[in-house]
């Protein structure tokens, strides 16, 4: 960072004096470049790191100049490194790293090398939020309940954890209990500029949950990526990246006052997946922004996966020093925020157009056109206008199998059956709700629709509404504040009265982690093959995820869920259908208890305080009771457990050398599984709980563990034996070999259906290579490295996909999977392909990014595919035989 010259950039190095303390920054206004004013503040972040890190060797001169000149070099697949200033991970995924970078050091070592250089270099926080499971709720000790069991299934994990915190350098764990990671990471962790030792610079990350996008709101760019792809970067590794286009999305007028940022995202998330912003940067502008909060910007930012952008950016403005202020963080810091944004032109004033950058497009909302709305059933941007629920849901019932329908005959769909729960006879039907959850990052970091909850609650109480006992409601806040909130603005009594209890703080139903139902409510689905309903707050709603007796999930807004809950189903239509009738039997609309906006803004600002966010954080670093009760190793290596049915050493560099070997070709390979469109990480690698037929269930018990002990497969991401065979373990998996969900497979060779796991097996066991074959967004959904890991283990060698999400594909090439891509116009029922054949294609020595390669089907058919290596960085890795190999080697220069 010296000014002596050695430097490419030193000339922009200049030093300031902010509140009577010294800093220095690279000063991007002394480029005197038109370029610069004209590019999107997005990109101006990657400019500066750039420019901060060039060393012309892994960044350059030239790398610096095509990030100028972004408006020719964004359409031209031009690569750029980039280098983030720290990494945030959740335990789901922080596990699996931590587990990779301990196997590391042993690998390491058993080379030769020096293993305690395997450490993070770049910070990285790690928040353990993804464990805590709705086992118990509607009581007012379910909090204290569900934390315990948390301890009892995952202390093997947590003392892993601590271990890692002790062990590697420049790591933070965020104990259990502090909150959702996102939140956290928006209310607490977020620098928003860095001070390095007296140097500043603008705060980026890259997190292992696709929802890392949420702290964007705040004008932080970041993403998520692969388990793998993050750990090369706490390594000190840059990220290699096709400079993106960035969309810029116009927002103009008002929201009305019956609507939520929950109706603004599930619009804005149906409106881009419409445009097609797959690998691309959204960046919001226009008038529009000034009447979102900073909570109401993070929502939007988390929905960023959903849409399928890799960043929904809005840049820094007044409104985030203020939320700033609002969290608690010290005033000297704002300034200095504020100061060095300005002086390098990245402060923005939403109102000013002048100060509006060049876009690739702009695509507009008027925010006064939003109605109130759901999504579902099954994907988070199939959206529907809550006007429209109850036509939507028939057309459901009624429409053949696909994201849309569940072709469910006319004469099953008037399907009722009597349950009895608590000495009292419900009846269960197609529609009704039995899981109604306030859950998840994507609204739980919001006051406005929290508070709005509450407020419904009391309005509701008030009114004589109650919610049948049978339905599993819970409320699980993203951190400590929103109960400090709901609590003193007096709504608490009123929610728990409707049975939403706090339950935890993480991510619990939105991941697969709601817990049983009610045995009467299972029975009577199962019996009457029903239709039931998950009624959330979050931002997933994949099949099979939210849990495996409902079928249809819809994403709704905090004060929906809880609407829904009391109506009991989706099937109603609140213009016209009253909710329930008073005491004197006169009916109660969802119209008569609905909160405007203004009131609870009022309500907001009377109750959301600096004080609470200064109070929950002071001890979010110190634990809680059970964490620091527990005692983890103190050793430089991991000392493994063979019995331990959590943590295990994986296989990944059991066959590596110090050299590299050549890539192998596929050669006659059978084909695994044959897929259609948007098969998701939750079809590849389930997070959810492991069934009781299935081979990670049959593995667990034959070590001796009961099915109340199997726990889930997201709590088990450290064993690689537990999760190589939940790899393609989703009850929703839609196989063509098959025609029906199921985890199931065909052994081509004999024809036999068997397990997808035991297929793979015995592939392996008769040295035969297996491949996938899939339709579009191959990979949609979660950051989640075991959908790459997992197929590595049954011994997949390729994939070939007629398109991919971009996060799964980088971590295909990070395991050495080769992820190839038909041409345009081409799939495999365009190409006659059964699935039934052998394909084999020779890789040469030195394959390029994006070569054309052949595929050769041995009934004599061929056609050609891309080699979806986009980056020379990528080509590097898969030379290697993954980027967790390309590290270790050099660790042994």
């Amino acid at each position: 960072m010296a000014s002596d010259g050695t430097h490419p950039f030193a000339s922009l190095l200049k030093s300031q004096s902010f509140e009577g303390k010294d800093y220095k920054f690279f000063d991007l206004a002394g480029l005197k470049d038109e370029r610069y004013d004209k590019l999107p503040f997005s990109i101006r972040v990657l400019l500066e790191s750039a420019v901060r890190n060039c060393d012309e060797f892994v960044i350059r001169k030239s790398d610096v100049e095509n990030i100028l000149n972004w408006s020719k070099t964004q359409h031209e697949q031009v690569e750029i490194p980039f280098k983030p200033a720290r990494v945030i991970l959740q335990d789901f995924t922080g596990v699996p790293a931590v587990v990779d970078f301990a196997a590391m050091r042993d690998a390491v070592k058993k080379m030769g090398g020096d293993p305690e250089k395997i450490n993070p270099i770049c910070p990285a926080d790690l928040v353990i939020d993804h464990s805590v499971q709705v086992d118990v709720s509607k009581t007012s000790d379910a909090l204290e309940k569900n934390q315990e069991l948390e301890f009892q299934r995952n202390k093997e994990r947590f003392l892993f954890l601590k271990w890692g915190a002790k062990a590697l350098k420049n790591m933070l764990i965020v104990p259990p209990g502090s909150g959702i990671v996102h939140q956290v990471n928006l209310e607490y962790l977020a620098r928003v500029v860095f001070d390095s030792n007296g140097t500043l610079y603008p705060d980026s990350l890259v997190g292992t949950d696709s929802h890392t996008t949420m702290i964007n709101g705040l004008g932080v760019v970041g993403w998520g990526v692969g388990g793998i792809e993050a750990e090369a970067v706490m390594l000190g590794q840059s990220i290699s990246m096709v400079l993106p286009e960035v969309i810029g999305y116009k927002l103009c007028g008002t929201p009305g006052s019956y609507i939520t940022s929950t109706d603004i995202v599930l619009t804005v998330t149906k409106h881009l997946r419409q445009i097609g912003v797959v690998g691309k940067f959204v960046e919001f502008f226009g008038p529009g922004v000034n009447s979102l909060s900073i909570a109401d910007r993070a929502t939007i930012s988390n929905m960023c996966p959903e849409y399928g952008a890799t960043i929904g950016f809005f840049p820094v403005d007044d409104a985030s020093i203020s939320y700033l202020k609002q969290t608690g963080r010290d005033d000297e810091k704002l300034i200095l925020i504020e100061k060095y944004l300005q002086l390098n032109k990245m402060f923005r004033d939403y109102s000013n157009p002048e100060e509006d950058p060049v876009f690739s497009q702009i695509v507009e909302l008027d925010l006064g056109s939003v109605v109130s709305c759901c999504s579902g059933p099954k994907r988070p941007h199939d959206k529907v206008p809550v006007s429209d629920m109850k036509t939507d849901f028939q057309n459901c019932l009624d429409n053949k199998v696909s994201f849309k329908g569940f072709a469910i005959p006319k004469d099953k769909q008037s399907t009722n059956v009597p349950i009895v729960y608590d000495n009292k006879e419900y009846i269960l039907n197609h529609g009704s709700v039995v899981i109604a959850a306030i859950t998840s990052c994507t609204n739980t970091s919001n006051p406005s629709v929290m508070l709005g909850a509450g407020l419904l609650a009391r309005n509701a109480v008030e009114a004589g509404l109650t919610i049948s006992p049978y339905i599993k409601t819970s409320l699980s806040p993203g951190s400590g504040v929103v109960t400090y909130y709901l609590r003193e603005s007096g709504v608490i009594p009123y929610l728990e009265k409707l049975g939403f209890d706090v339950v935890g703080y993480g991510c619990m139903t939105c991941i697969g982690n709601s817990g049983p139902l009610p045995e009467p409510v299972a029975e009577g689905i199962e019996k009457g093959d029903l239709v039931c309903v998950g009624v959330l707050s979050g931002n997933r709603n994949f099949e099979g995820r939210i849990h495996p007796l409902t079928r249809a999930n819809y994403l709704a807004s905090p004060p929906l869920v809880i609407a829904y809950a009391i109506a009991g189903t989706v099937n109603i239509d609140f213009e016209t259908e009253p909710l329930g009738t008073r005491a004197d039997g006169t009916p109660v609309f969802l119209r008569d208890i609905w909160p405007k906006r203004e009131d609870i803004v009022t309500v907001e600002k009377q109750f959301v305080v600096p004080s609470m966010f200064k109070d929950v954080y002071s001890k979010i670093t110190s634990g809680n009771k059970r964490w620091n009760a527990l005692e983890a190793p103190e050793s430089m290596l991991y000392p493994w457990d063979e019995k331990s049915t959590y943590i295990k050493s994986p296989p990944f560099f059991e066959k590596m050398t110090k050299e590299i070997q050549p890539p192998s070709s596929i050669e006659n390979a059978y084909v695994l599984l044959n897929l259609g469109d948007s098969v998701t990480t939750d079809h590849i690698s389930p997070a959810g709980s492991i069934a009781r037929n299935s081979p990670a269930a049959r593995y667990l018990a034959g070590r001796g563990l009961a099915p109340r002990e199997f726990n889930s497969y997201g709590s088990r991401r450290g064993n690689d034996a537990v999760m190589a065979r939940g790899t393609f373990a989703n009850i929703r998996l839609l196989n063509k070999f098959i025609g029906k969900p199921g985890a199931r497979t065909v052994y081509v060779p004999t024809g036999q259906e068997m397990d997808v796991f035991d297929a793979a097996e015995r592939y392996q066991k008769e040295n035969k290579q297996v491949i996938i074959l899939a339709g579009k967004e191959y990979g949609s959904g979660s950051s989640r490295d075991w959908a790459a890991k997992g197929p590595w283990m049954q011994g997949v060698k390729a994939v070939i996909a007629e398109s991919y999400e971009r996060i799964h594909r980088s971590n295909l090439v990070g395991m050495g999977i080769v992820p190839f891509q038909y041409l345009d116009g081409q799939n495999a029922e365009s190409l006659g392909l059964t699935g039934k054949e052998t394909f084999s294609v020779s890789v040469p020595e030195d394959v390029k990014a994006g070569q054309i390669l052949t595929v050769n089907v041995k009934d004599g058919k061929s056609f050609d595919v891309k080699t979806r290596f986009d980056t020379e960085v990528e080509l590097a890795y898969f030379k290697h035989g993954g980027i967790l190999n390309y590290m270790i080697r050099g660790m042994l220069d």
